[in-house]
């Protein structure tokens, strides 16, 4: 097991025993601060995936420029220290779609819709209660749903941490300590990154961003992509509680399974990093779907770049499907150009931006 892997298996257990000890207290107590916190879906004209979450904090406080680290700490916190609201009878309706599911043990919800005629790039959902719940009568959420349009040609599946976003995953506690102390104000992306995802997203293709992170970051995470310049697009991520039986590799396998499955007529670019397992991650969804993937890239990450293991990977490769270890986002955009995924006019732009340092 990873240090990070390690990490998160602690984070996990320390929460599970907090959740218990205040649910066994509460239980029959009247919510104080109900809400339903929506994550962003995604599907295409025939299946739509909503997923979110119910729980009992306040809405957690605004990033604001220059602010203290004791408040990024106290902020982060909180979103961790939450209370979940398990059992709870929701309905989910897109368009004339609709369908009801229930909170699972840690407040969470999914549920998968059949829907026609939905808008793209973006349409809206809405869940809400289906019954009352300890003496709520009635709230509500908009799912905002990311729709791959006619114009796409591609869809673009990344990693966040140590990809997109410079997080130190191999060095565990400097991951905490920015994590607790950073916010999507702060946190710095790799250079030309932000460059390169805008000249992929081209005339609307969409982009999937799967990451081990947990949920507790959805809105940190959706900050920095907007902050920093980067398509927009659904966050999968997972419960360090509920998914620790299938680990962080069958959570980001499951997931780019669901993204390919909803959107059948997308082929995809996978982008991930050398740190952890991504590269085999990726060539396990380039043999079990051929023809649907355009190319990999890895970013070069590791502490040890000779510890062998994506040269590993690279050296059984046995696919038509290119695979490059990258060292930096103008390295991606020299090859992506061959493919025609980007013009020479992009390239210029991530060039310009990896020299610039931004």
């Amino acid at each position: 097991m990873s240090d990070a892997s390690r990490a998160r298996a602690v984070l996990a257990a320390v929460e599970r025993r907090f959740d218990d000890l205040r649910d066994r207290r509460r239980s029959d107590e009247r919510p104080a601060h109900f809400r339903i916190v929506a994550y962003v879906g995604h599907g295409s004209p025939g299946r739509v995936i909503l997923r979110g979450r119910v729980l009992d904090n306040p809405a957690p406080a605004e990033t604001i420029e220059g602010e203290a680290v004791w408040a990024a700490v106290r902020r982060s916190a909180a979103g961790f220290l939450t209370r979940q609201m398990p059992g709870v009878r929701l309905k989910a309706r897109i368009g004339v779609a609709e369908a009801t599911t229930e909170t699972d043990r840690d407040g969470y919800f999914e549920v998968e819709l059949e829907a026609h005629d939905l808008v793209a790039p973006w349409t809206d959902a809405r869940v809400s209660l289906a019954a009352p719940y300890r003496g709520i009568e009635a709230a509500g959420a908009v799912v905002q749903v990311r729709v791959a349009g006619p114009q796409a040609r591609l869809g673009v599946i990344s990693d966040v941490d140590d990809t997109i976003l410079q997080t130190g995953v191999q060095r565990t506690w400097s991951m905490v300590r920015q994590t607790l102390t950073g916010s999507a104000l702060t946190r710095t992306p790799f250079a030309g990154a932000a460059e390169l995802y805008r000249a992929l997203e081209g005339p609307g293709n969409p982009f999937f961003y799967v990451s081990s992170s947990p949920w507790n970051l959805h809105d940190f995470l959706l900050g920095f992509l907007d902050h920093r310049g980067f398509p927009a697009g659904p966050l999968l991520l997972r419960d360090l509680v509920g998914d620790g039986r299938i680990g962080s590799r069958g959570h980001k396998l499951a997931r780019i399974e669901e993204v390919l499955r909803l959107h059948p007529r997308l082929r995809f670019v996978l982008v991930g990093d050398s740190g952890e397992h991504d590269p085999e991650i990726y060539a396990e969804v380039v043999r079990r779907h051929p023809g649907r993937i355009e190319a990999v890239y890895i970013r070069e990450v590791r502490l040890d770049p000779e510890d062998g293991r994506v040269e590993q990977v690279a050296e059984s490769w046995e696919h038509d499907v290119p695979f490059v270890l990258a060292h930096d986002s103008a390295a991606v955009a020299h090859h992506a150009v061959g493919l025609g995924l980007l013009t020479d006019a992009d390239v210029a732009a991530v060039e310009a931006a990896v020299r610039g340092g931004r």
